[in-house]
């Protein structure tokens, strides 16, 4: 009887599709093949082979590709992934099904040289240069020998030709060195030893041989607690035991300090997988992991469905991350699908974080999550005092936003030889632009939202779908000249103001968008852990679990960004984000202190920082969210209807919430223009699913889209189960 396969084709398509199995072909759930798909070939995954009278009138499969088989685990997380975000499985299994490309899979092999003990037919200088550095022995590369010998690469290639020199190809260079476990390393101090052992405990003894479920951990620990040493030596008990070790960061490409603080640890660097790494390393990266020769990854999200062979252990650094959330194509969230692919692996998952989310809170107070504690600095250091300043009492100068609290307090700071940093969570010169004279408000063409003023690239650009046009000199709508004028401040007119205060001091701006990109960020950030200027002026990414030992001072320039908006989370993440901040002050020898720049001292969030009682603050939020329903105790899915005609959108937006039929413990909410309502030319409308957290929430949207309108035209329906944006 022939045999037929079910193929997943990585597509927006939610079935597999049956093709015929070729005789003598044996395949199993997992291979990668290749399969005919209209009038063209494509790749696809086995996700079930049977034996079936009924498959000769079908078409064949046209082979089986050399590619890393994806593992029983992983095909469930994709199914798993799918049932829950709503997208179509084929979209799901994209992501774990990376093909290489023609490129990569051409990949050339190294070439060695060495002496070949036969004389040059013309031993010139340069070319005796070159003989006299290979009389050791040694194989070297090609630019390596030219380099040391002081000469070209074609001397080299002249002596290769003439027989002088012997080429030999070379084994490829491992994807990553084995990391040495017990490596010697800085001694944890006694709590942070507690905690390691309190940590390996609980994650490895009880669910070896998979007698237990593998547990999830919450590491919570205060700015400075070393909880990054704690879980390195999770990740060396998982190596020693022969598993393979994940650990997931929300900025991979901006790690080059924790990749340090590893290769002290452990003698070498971890593998690194990100979108900044090339297609050959990609290809060989993931062939390492499926054989089991790579044994830690550090990576961004999508690591998270790598082909692992033996994962024995997943860290989520910084948890609560928004950075974690997957805003296009299929939306997830990779912490909790790391905790999902934790269970269908069993293995330990380790979540940690000095702000967790409430959700992670939440969990680990009724006991879904076990619970570790770092509540002090390492080395006995002090906590940062932190203060307010009282922006309706202490005034900044007229045009400045720097109050003289604070201008007072950074002078102090770089005369005592500290540096000192100012945090503005708004990137480029002032976010926006309008004309004096006609009252004239630059905006994208593509989306509304307003232009932001880059001054270092005299341009406006819109944050959204990138659009960028050149600062006029006169205003565009009444033609008037020099009444163009930048209305609040970003991180660059900030830096124009710190020029202006201290003229001889040096200043770095850290943000996203300057040129040079990742290299460059990694560049100056180490500049400031190594003492090389005095002011660091830069947005959120400074908050992301730097260590900045010269740093004694933060100041927050507006503490009251995101306080005022609809979004449920709104003071979570302004909490979490000053609480990151500040705590980069003081990590070094030398106390730290914050001061705050607030128009609402009084706010529980603000007061929340500046008592430092972060218990009091998730209390308060935990009740509020249960009194309101909101999750973890209920449940939200957005639906975000969108059309190139705004009219469009909201017919459909309109005639989805005539459908809805919300039963008892369901509420349906718009449709409503979104707070964005035009993207790179697209209107959108937004509906809100909030449930109970009893109801089958996917159910229920799977049914509601069933009866609801058909997609035409240009329509397109997104759905974002526990939506982490709101605009």
């Amino acid at each position: 009887m022939p045999s037929v396969a079910d193929i997943l084709i990585p597509l927006a398509l939610d079935n597999a599709y049956s093709y015929a199995v070729p005789a003598g072909l044996v395949l199993s759930p997992g291979d990668v093949v290749q399969v005919p798909l209209g009038p063209r070939e494509t790749v696809g995954v086995v996700w079930q082979v049977a034996e079936s009278p009924g498959g000769s009138n079908l078409r064949q499969v046209t082979g089986r590709l050399e590619a890393p088989p994806l593992s029983d685990s992983l095909r469930e997380l994709v199914d798993w992934l799918a049932r829950y975000t709503l997208a179509p499985k084929g979209s799901a299994l994209a992501m774990a099904l990376r093909l290489p490309d023609e490129a990569a899979r051409g990949e050339t092999s190294r070439i060695g040289v060495r002496g070949s003990g036969k004389p040059p037919a013309r031993p010139t200088a340069a070319r005796m240069k070159v003989l006299a550095v290979t009389a050791d022995g040694t194989m070297r590369g090609k630019s390596a020998l030219a380099k040391e010998a002081g000469v070209s690469l074609s001397v080299v290639d002249g002596l290769i030709d003439d027989g002088a020199l012997e080429a030999v190809a070379l084994a490829p260079e491992p994807v990553a060195l084995p990391p040495d476990p017990d490596h010697p390393r800085v001694p944890l101090s006694e709590a942070q030893g507690e905690a390691a052992l309190d940590l390996i405990a609980r994650a490895f003894q009880d669910s070896e041989g998979g007698e237990a479920k593998a547990p999830t951990i919450l590491l919570e620990g205060v700015t400075g607690s070393g909880k990054t040493e704690v879980y390195f030596e999770a990740v060396a008990e998982a190596v020693r035991r022969g598993h393979q070790a994940l650990i997931l960061m929300p900025e991979i490409a901006l790690t080059a300090q924790f990749l340090d603080r590893f290769a002290e640890r452990f003698g070498v660097r971890p593998a690194t997988w990100h979108s900044g790494i090339g297609s050959k390393r990609r290809e060989r990266l993931r062939a390492g992991v499926a054989a089991g020769e790579v044994a830690v990854v550090v990576g961004a999200r999508s690591a998270l469905f790598l082909p692992f062979s033996d994962l024995g252990l997943v860290v989520v650094d910084e948890e609560h991350e928004a950075a974690y959330k997957q805003e296009d194509g299929v939306h997830y969230h990779a912490r909790d699908m790391a905790v999902v692919r934790g269970r269908l692996e069993n293995c330990p998952v380790v979540l940690a974080s000095a702000t967790p989310s409430i959700e992670t809170k939440v969990n680990a107070e009724k006991g879904r999550y076990a619970h570790i504690v770092l509540p002090e600095r390492f080395g006995g250091r002090r906590l940062p005092d932190i203060h307010a300043i009282d922006m309706r009492l202490d005034k900044p100068e007229k045009g400045r936003f720097i109050a003289p609290p604070l201008v007072n307090a950074v002078r102090a700071t770089i005369e005592a030889g500290d540096q000192a940093l100012l945090f503005l969570n708004r990137r480029g010169y002032a976010p926006l632009t309008l004309c004096r004279a006609c009252g004239h408000r630059y905006q994208c063409r593509n989306c509304s939202t307003w232009l932001v003023e880059h001054r270092f690239r005299r341009a406006l650009v819109c944050h959204q779908c990138g659009y960028a046009e050149r600062r006029p000199d006169a205003c565009t709508e009444c033609g008037t000249f020099d009444n163009l004028t930048p209305c609040g401040p970003g991180v660059e007119r900030i830096a124009e103001e710190v020029t202006e205060l201290f003229p001889d001091k040096r200043v770095i701006v850290l943000s996203s968008d300057f040129p040079g990109g990742a290299e460059r960020l990694r560049a100056e950030l180490q500049s400031v852990a190594d003492g090389e200027c005095d002011i660091v002026i830069g947005t959120q990414l400074v908050a992301k679990g730097h260590n900045f030992p010269h740093l004694t001072l933060v100041g927050v320039l507006d503490a009251d960004i995101g306080l005022t908006s609809g979004d449920p989370r709104a003071a979570e993440r302004t909490f979490q984000l000053l609480q990151q901040v500040t705590g980069r002050a003081g990590r070094g020898d030398k106390p730290g202190r914050a001061l705050v720049q607030t128009y609402q001292p009084d706010h529980p969030v603000i007061a929340a920082l500046l008592s430092g009682d972060a218990t009091r603050f998730y209390e308060e939020e935990i009740a509020s969210r249960e009194a309101a329903g909101l999750p973890p105790f209920g449940r939200l899915a957005a639906l975000i209807v969108s059309a190139n005609e705004r009219e469009v959108a909201e017919a459909h937006g309109q005639a989805l919430a005539r459908a809805a039929e919300p039963p008892q413990g369901v509420m349906v909410l718009g449709p409503a223009e979104a707070p964005l309502a035009l993207i790179r030319g697209r209107y959108r409308f937004r509906l809100l699913v909030k449930t109970e957290r009893a109801v089958d929430l996917q159910a229920y949207l799977r049914d509601w889209l069933g009866r609801g309108p058909k997609v035409r035209g240009n329509v397109k329906v997104a759905i974002d189960v526990d939506p982490q944006s709101f605009l």
